[in-house]
């Protein structure tokens, strides 16, 4: 499990950075993620499938991210909790780094709690849980 969780994630690491740069491939995007999901955060409790509206939304996520500033988007550490033979929480701690006009960049750290299924040998999210996104950008004056 840990072997394929961390090139999951590995995975999304490089396909984030490579949308900051300009370069998406919403089909990959969506590789990353099963067929259903369900999101939580301070904002509530969504669930979604894995079609033509996530492939839009995550769009409109990264185009926001690159107007905000978001230069860099790297993973710090990847911690397992096990559930059984296939699926697994992934507490995955993420650095941020933000351009500033006339300051330095700026850097946030911050954890997301993913779920994970393997199945096949490919493992795949089905779910998240965050915190208050918009509240630690505020915090940082990045919105």
């Amino acid at each position: 499990m840990k072997t394929a969780v961390r090139k999951l994630f590995e995975r999304y690491e490089s396909f984030f950075e490579r949308s900051l740069d300009g370069n998406s491939d919403m089909d990959e995007v969506a590789s990353l993620y099963a067929s259903d999901f369900i999101a939580a955060s301070p904002a509530g409790v969504m669930t979604g499938k894995n079609d033509d509206q996530l492939k839009q939304v995550m769009a409109q996520g990264y185009a926001h991210y690159r107007a905000i500033g978001t230069k860099g988007m790297r993973i710090r550490h990847i911690r397992l909790s096990p559930i059984d033979e296939h699926h697994c929480v992934a507490h995955v701690s993420w650095t941020a780094t933000y351009a500033r006009k006339d300051q330095k960049d700026t850097t946030i750290d911050f954890d997301v709690h993913y779920l994970v299924q393997k199945l096949d040998g490919e493992a795949k999210v089905f779910g998240w849980i965050s915190g208050d996104e918009q509240a630690l950008l505020r915090q940082h004056g990045i919105v």
